[in-house]
């Protein structure tokens, strides 16, 4: 509508046709009679108005003012049939008995699928699922797992510090310390979730997620321990599937093991992937060293324990057969959407 303060007669019929011209819908049309027509519409404000003209003028322009009322009452009432027509004859135009276009539908990632896999065989295994801060204090991430200040072991993580005292957790170990913090015997849980260390190549990334186990209580031995991971590797693969532990070294377990599995790609023929072995490295574990249960004031004398860990995204690739890590953050969807 004119800016004008009092705009006159025609510049009411003629900014009102305009905008009856370039309405697209029904509801414009709808707007525009209330503008224009309406109690407080244009047309009804020029009426009230004509009692401030000179009497002589007041018939001829009340007259003007009703014929350009029902001049806009036809041109709005005209607009509104033509697109009324032009609605229907699109309806009329649409076959409702064609099929409907397919969705794409969209699909987990295959870290994601592996890790909840991973998960699910533990809960039913009897652990529960532990989560927590991937920004971690060199306290949770380190010392209370027996990594002390200027241990040679520190090296083994490539850690990325946000400040002297504060880490991108290299693991999710923190979280055993944190759980047992707060809970008593008997614990078991596991903890997935991401973590970073200064790595990357064909098989390493800078970010990449892990998936750590932990159980305390009286009695656990290293029995339970390999008990409980054959069952995880039979399940995860497949019963066919042989595993075996070898000696290793952690701060945080003593004594400590890596576990291999018969290489799923040649099933131990010797292969390119397990670089001719027939065995590949898939976890590490081991009997929770005392000095972490203390950290936590567990009474070592009453409780011992096991920890596991492993790195969801080599276990993906394993179990897809993928050659390179890469391909998981690439996010390429031909890629992707094979694992629906």
């Amino acid at each position: 509508m004119s800016k004008t303060a009092n705009p006159t007669i025609e510049q009411i019929r003629e900014e009102a046709l305009a905008a009856a011209k370039s309405v697209s819908t029904t509801a414009d049309i709808e707007t525009l009679s209330i503008r224009y027509l309406g109690r407080k519409g244009a047309i009804t404000q020029f009426l009230r108005n004509i009692a401030s003209l000179p009497p002589e003028a007041r018939p001829a322009a009340g007259k003007k003012a009703n014929e350009v009322k029902a001049i806009l009452e036809a041109a709005f009432a005209e607009a509104a049939d033509l697109l009324n027509r032009s609605e229907t004859a699109f309806e009329a135009s649409i076959d409702v008995s064609l099929p409907g276009r397919p969705v794409a539908r969209g699909a987990l990632h295959p870290v994601t699928l592996i890790m909840r896999r991973i998960c699910d065989i533990f809960a039913r295994l009897g652990f529960s699922v532990a989560e927590g801060p991937e920004i971690e204090t060199d306290y949770y991430n380190f010392e209370a797992l027996n990594f002390p200040r200027e241990h040679p072991a520190r090296d083994m993580q490539d850690t990325f510090f946000v400040s002297d005292d504060i880490v991108l957790r290299t693991h999710t170990s923190p979280l055993q310390v944190r759980v047992m913090e707060k809970q008593a015997p008997p614990v078991r849980i596991v903890a997935p979730g991401k973590v970073f260390r200064c790595d990357s190549d064909l098989t390493h990334t800078p970010m990449f997620h892990q998936v750590e186990g932990l159980m305390v209580d009286k009695g656990i031995s290293f029995g339970d321990l390999k008990g409980i991971l054959t069952a995880f590797v039979h399940q995860m693969f497949d019963e066919q599937t042989s595993l075996r532990f070898r000696p290793s070294f952690f701060p945080f377990t003593e004594p400590s093991a890596e576990v291999d599995i018969r290489c799923v790609m040649c099933r131990g023929d010797g292969c390119r992937v397990c670089s001719h072995t027939g065995w590949l490295e898939v976890l590490g574990s081991g009997m929770v060293h005392p000095a972490v249960l203390e950290n936590v004031g567990y009474d070592t004398q009453q409780y011992t324990g096991f920890a596991f860990g492993m790195g969801v995204d080599r276990i993906a690739m394993l179990k897809y057969g993928i050659d390179d890590i890469r391909k998981f953050f690439e996010n390429d969807l031909r890629f992707l959407t094979q694992f629906e």
